[in-house]
């Protein structure tokens, strides 16, 4: 497989030019060979990682996450990285959780943001019950004890800062990750931290299916529950 023509599929989707100024996108890694044999998707690029793809034969990786360190260890393997250009993308990772839960998108044209007009009101309730099912240790901010959703929100990954800006568009709710205190107690609209890794581990089927055929390392949230 040529590595060149591979990204080509993923920037088609998601152009590198579309990723933040601060971003680090595309390849982390390139070495010198365009052919490679074996590809490991995964959200975030750690030794562990690196680990399984040498074990599994991969000789590219391609990750969401970005790296902004690459240890000298890791220079023998090619390592793309799709990122905030990825999350503003059609079917990017916001849009695949959407539909993962099954909704439909309208998209009001805010780079991060998506949203969802519900054609009948749903409770808060029914509502975090779809949660749970991707994101079973999901939390919910609701300071205005509101009942019911008509438009909903998502922004994968890290989105709180955009709480206002959903408010703003008429939106009742955020669904998104990494909600700090103090953003939580500040929010009018409900909102949901479902988790960033929960979030955006649904967008690696999509690419796969995008570049063909690719293994899926494993890997989990660093946060566990305590029982």
């Amino acid at each position: 497989m040529n590595k060149y023509e591979i990204i080509k599929k993923i920037e088609q989707i998601a152009p590198i030019d579309n990723a933040e100024p601060w971003d680090c996108v595309g390849f982390m890694v390139e070495t010198a060979k365009s052919e490679v044999s074996k590809i490991m998707l995964c959200l975030t690029v750690t030794d562990d990682i690196i680990k399984q793809a040498r074990q599994a034969g991969c000789d590219m990786i391609i990750s969401h996450h970005p790296l902004f360190f690459v240890p000298n260890a890791w220079a023998d393997i090619d390592i793309y990285s799709a990122h905030t250009n990825l999350d503003k993308a059609t079917n990017g990772t916001t849009e695949t959780l959407i539909k993962t839960l099954g909704f439909e998108i309208k998209n009001l044209g805010h780079e991060f943001l998506r949203f969802v007009d519900l054609t009948q009101e749903i409770t808060v309730e029914d509502f975090s019950q779809k949660i749970k099912r991707i994101s079973p240790k999901a939390r919910l901010v609701n300071n205005k004890n509101k009942k019911t959703l008509n438009r909903i929100a998502f922004c994968a990954g890290s989105g709180s800062e955009f709480i206002k800006d959903a408010k703003i568009f008429g939106a009742d709710a955020l669904v998104t990750g990494d909600l700090k205190f103090h953003t939580a107690l500040d929010s009018d609209i409900v909102v949901y931290d479902i988790g960033h890794f929960e979030s955006e581990i649904l967008v690696l089927p999509i690419l796969r299916n995008l570049i063909g055929d690719a293994v899926f390392a494993q890997e989990k949230s660093p946060f566990s529950q305590i029982i």
